[in-house]
């Protein structure tokens, strides 16, 4: 019981501090319009949205994933970093000390740079691998763009004609870190590690490019505010995924939203797994190969380490937010969107009105961030000729065929109500295919029945009990069955 009661206050706690940092985001936001000048509040978007919810989620990132790890593995987590201070020294503190002995020992650790390795290149790699990452959500819209003490509030950073395809040419820089991390360290096995890297992450931006081709389609944009779209100042003029595609009569507003998840499915599947093997994090972390003792950062220490690291955890919130802007609607809701914002107050105190949808997106991220926790802990680590094989031979001519689909069936139908029902097709043969279970073969079949019959006898004709012929020609096997691999 206490349990329950600890993680319903974590929730609510989680809630309420998102609440109040998107609030004080819209209200600074229109205080420096107002007294500063146009388009200030992009100024501050920059502090609250990149340095504020980014930064920080990205940080307690690191300390939440080895609490679920541990959830998972069913262990302790961490607990064992303590504040020596009166009243503290026996309190794991949920296991906050855990990131400030992180963030002390990187700072005070010693700064190594191998004497055969180009110094400029090496200190360059991770400035490359981790600023990228950050320029990404500068194009996100966190919430709607609403008055705020008679401003307009936009709560995105920038908003280019040309979004998506910032998105995607930032993206490919990460691949230059990783490249000269390896190659400036001058050690056979950090080259090794990067190049596995790039040509991980250059397989799955092909794929991921092509996830996305079928929603510009169906949305006629690349501009990521756009897609999301806002909500109509009457009943039905909803555009992006703000527009409903069946709905019901009446005041409350109820009906079927036209998300990205629902029109492309399998886009959002081929954008989640592309995106996730970008990360470079399990079960796609072949660059790193611990176990190995091959990384493209092996030779790195300190802060510079810590800064590849980081970016690992900034990536897994920047993937949260451009997801959910693309295939969840953003900051919307699914249902009752219209019927909120017509509500006096809401009109009255724009500011509270893009707090709730603020604080909705930043619920969706979390999520979705809880989905990659979930998968790093699940899936055991794929061997590289697998990673390979998902990107060239399952993403790319799935998100081929998705394309050629999707263009006839939005020309066929620009209502887009016929593309919602394939993508409703579609995610029901995801989910029965996600539920369907293989029966395990019985042991002890007939293969069992025959060795019993001839009496369990090797090769070379000397009797032995079948157990121990089994055990004798098990090894064999397996290693003729590796060998045809």
């Amino acid at each position: 019981m206490s349990r329950v009661l600890t993680i319903l206050t974590a929730c609510i706690t989680i809630v309420v501090a998102m609440f109040g940092g998107v609030a004080s985001a819209y209200l600074v936001g229109g205080l420096v319009e107002e007294h500063w000048f146009t388009g200030a509040s992009r100024l501050t978007n920059i502090l609250f949205l990149i340095l504020v919810f980014v930064m920080i989620i990205a940080t307690l990132l690191t300390m939440a994933e080895r609490k679920w790890s541990a959830f998972i593995q069913d262990r302790m987590g961490p607990n064992m970093a303590r504040i020596g201070l009166p009243g503290l020294k026996n309190r794991s503190l949920g296991g906050l000390p855990h990131i400030l002995t992180d963030v002390l020992k990187m700072l005070t650790k010693e700064d190594f740079i191998p004497a055969a390795a180009n110094r400029f290149l090496f200190n360059l790699g991770p400035i490359l691998a981790f600023a990228p990452v950050f320029a990404l959500f500068a194009v996100v819209p966190a919430g709607p763009s609403v008055n705020v003490f008679g401003h307009r509030v936009d709560m995105v950073v920038a908003t280019p004609d040309f979004g998506m395809l910032y998105i995607l040419a930032i993206a490919s820089l990460a691949v230059y870190g990783t490249a000269l991390a390896g190659w400036a360290s001058n050690n056979k096995f950090a080259l090794l590690g990067g190049v596995r890297a790039t040509s991980q992450m250059i397989a799955y931006e092909v794929a991921l490019g092509l996830s996305l081709v079928g929603l510009f389609l169906a949305f006629s944009s690349v501009q990521l505010p756009a897609i999301v779209g806002e909500l109509g100042s009457a009943v039905g003029l909803g555009t992006g995924q703000a527009q409903y595609l069946w709905r019901t009569d009446g005041e409350f507003d109820l009906g079927l939203p036209a998300w990205g998840i629902i029109l492309q499915p399998l886009g959002f599947l081929g954008f989640f797994a592309a995106s996730f093997a970008e990360t470079k994090r399990a079960p796609f972390d072949l660059p790193e190969g611990e176990s190995e003792i091959i990384g493209y950062f092996v030779e790195y220490s300190g802060m510079k380490f810590g800064l590849f690291m980081i970016s690992e955890f900034v990536e897994v919130v920047v993937l949260a937010g451009v997801t959910t802007a693309l295939f969840l609607g953003g900051h919307h809701l699914p249902f009752g969107g219209e019927w909120l914002a017509s509500q006096p107050l809401m009109q009255e105190h724009g500011w509270l009105f893009g707090t709730i949808l603020g604080t909705v997106f930043w619920l969706k991220v979390l999520f979705l961030i809880w989905v990659q926790l979930l998968i790093r802990w699940t899936f055991p680590r794929f061997r590289y000729d697998q990673i390979q094989a998902l990107g060239w031979k399952i993403l790319l001519p799935m998100g081929l065929a998705n394309v050629f689909v999707s263009g006839a069936l939005v020309l066929w139908d620009p209502s887009l109500r016929a593309l919602a029902v394939l993508g409703i097709l579609e995610l029901g043969v995801l989910a029965v295919l996600t539920m369907t279970r293989k029966e395990p073969a019985e042991a002890g079949g007939a293969h069992g029945a025959h060795g019993g019959a001839h009496g369990g006898h090797d090769t070379h004709g000397h009797g032995l009990p079948a157990g121990a012929h089994a055990a004798h020609a098990m090894p064999a096997h397996g290693a003729a069955h590796a060998s045809t691999h």
